[in-house]
């Protein structure tokens, strides 16, 4: 288990990459990997939020709905804001993730139960702000377009600061007294609770990252669309987001993870469909991928430490 956190991520990526290349050559050579990171960019930013969730025992299934809900805000205030919209927005999920965080930590409520419920309100939040139409952005949308119009490596710059994002975790959570701590409570809440450590406050912490990075997911769907709505680009994030998470060696029972190799889940994740295609699988059966891709990397992080999701 310890070899497929390290480098099984990696390791599926390449081999799913070798898979496309040989049934689909012209996907190297035609600007496929670019075109790849950029389906990959708002994935990787809602994989990297779930993963910090999981690590510290709990998930949250409305960071994706975070996603969009900070999309269509900031499609309304581009134009009347400026340039501070984009942080604007992020604060306002990155605070709607510490509440979750606060409900869970200090109300007890079961991380699933509540962001499940949380879920409902911010899609109809969502629907009600965006009157259930598309939501264009009218003005200063020059101010996101160097994110995908600038590209290095041949990778959009939007990539690239999901990159830079997942090492500053991975630095935390490694270096840092707030990311032992919140290895600690994933791994043994009670003992981590007897250790010392405000393992309620870690959790509020988790939950605001989850927030945080929902609401730069969101910036880069405005960046990537310039329009939003309820059930356009980056409203099918859930399912992908989790699935990028896991594969990309996030333990699900929690104490596990490697933000850096969640970029590597969130390449295989966007890769899925691209294979899919190329051995056969139809569209409609990509649910059914996802949902095969998740059960067996359970299956592989599971025995890595005991306990369950809360």
């Amino acid at each position: 288990m310890d070899m497929w956190a390290s480098v099984g991520p990696v390791a599926v990526f390449i081999v799913l990459l070798a898979v496309v290349a040989v049934l689909r050559p012209a996907f190297l050579g035609g600007g496929g990997i670019g075109i790849l990171a950029i389906q990959a960019t708002p994935i990787l930013l809602v994989a990297m939020g779930q993963a910090i969730v999981l690590h510290v025992g709990s998930i949250d299934l409305s960071n994706a709905a975070m996603a969009v809900l900070a999309a269509i805000l900031l499609a309304k205030a581009l134009g009347p804001l400026g340039a501070p919209a984009p942080l604007v927005c992020i604060a306002v999920v990155t605070v709607i993730g510490a509440v979750n965080g606060w409900l869970i930590a200090f109300a007890q409520v079961p991380s699933f139960a509540l962001t499940l419920g949380t879920l409902g309100i911010l899609q109809a939040a969502s629907l009600v702000i965006s009157k259930a139409t598309t939501v264009y952005v009218t003005a200063n949308g020059d101010l996101l377009s160097p994110l995908f119009g600038t590209a290095l490596a041949s990778l959009p710059a939007a990539f690239w600061v999901g990159v830079i994002l997942a090492v500053l975790l991975w630095a935390m959570l490694r270096f840092t007294q707030l990311g032992q701590g919140m290895t600690a409570v994933g791994l043994n809440e009670t003992g981590a609770l007897f250790s010392g450590l405000r393992t309620r406050w870690l959790k509020v912490l988790a939950f605001a990252l989850s927030g945080l990075l929902a609401g730069v997911a969101g910036v880069m769907i405005i960046a990537q669309g310039g329009a939003a709505s309820t059930n356009g680009l980056g409203s099918d994030l859930l399912l992908p987001g989790i699935a990028a998470a896991i594969v990309g060696g996030t333990a699900i029972t929690g104490g596990a993870t490697n933000p850096v190799n969640v970029v590597f889940g969130a390449l295989t994740v966007a890769l899925v469909p691209i294979a899919a295609a190329a051995v056969g699988v139809t569209p409609q059966a990509q649910s059914l991928v996802y949902g095969l891709v998740i059960i067996i990397a359970v299956a592989l992080t599971m025995s890595r430490s005991s306990g369950v999701v809360k």
